[in-house]
């Protein structure tokens, strides 16, 4: 899903957020970001943050809560979008690839998206996470947009381009796909992801 926006650091604690908390979410950032999902433990985390972690139970309920509560979505679907469509509607496929496989070739196991693609194999809650993203705040005004019929359909099939581009090259390392050159993998997965957001489905 062009570049990533630029997140502006923190200079402070957020409103309505005690420090221990701020400490307990910046922990887990860093550690899902490095161990992944499975090994980031809520003890390591607590460790990590200089609390009990009694306190991360008591703020967050469970390790899925935390989870929620503590990723940054590497895009802004607001920033995003209008950047997609610049094109217009035929380049849709393209650009959207293209952020997608920039991002994650930058950032690889650190980015949040690929995290939670891991950890939605073990945890339905956090597919929920995952799911909702993609069709609620991403795919839902991309398709409004675009004006495609039949968005419901659309979205899930764009589904299985995008999160299975991710499985296959970065977290299953599939080969040849996994080293191969981003444009190319741009130019062979742009047209499917194209004909899904509007192309003729019949």
């Amino acid at each position: 899903m062009a570049l990533a926006k630029t997140k502006t650091p923190r200079t402070g604690r957020r409103r309505g957020v005690s420090s221990s908390q701020e400490q307990i979410l910046e922990a887990a950032r860093e550690l899902f970001l490095q161990r992944g999902y499975e090994g980031a433990t809520l003890r390591a985390i607590a460790k990590k943050a200089g609390v009990d972690a009694s306190l991360i139970v008591h703020f967050f309920g469970n390790k899925v809560g935390l989870f929620a509560a503590a990723i940054e979505w590497p895009h802004d679907p607001d920033v995003e979008i209008p950047k997609l469509l610049r094109d217009g509607r035929g380049r849709v496929g393209h650009n959207l690839v293209g952020l997608l496989v920039g991002t994650w070739d930058r950032e690889g196991g650190r980015n949040p998206i690929l995290t939670m693609i891991r950890a939605s194999m073990a945890e339905p809650e956090i597919a929920d996470l995952l799911r909702n993203f993609l069709r609620e705040r991403l795919y839902a005004p991309l398709f409004e947009a675009l004006g495609s019929d039949r968005p419901d359909l659309r979205s899930n099939l764009l589904a299985t381009q995008m999160i299975g581009l991710g499985m296959i090259r970065y977290v299953q390392r599939f080969e040849p796909l996994a080293s191969a050159n981003p444009a190319d993998v741009i130019a062979w997965v742009g047209p499917s992801a194209q004909r899904y957001l509007t192309g003729k489905l019949d």
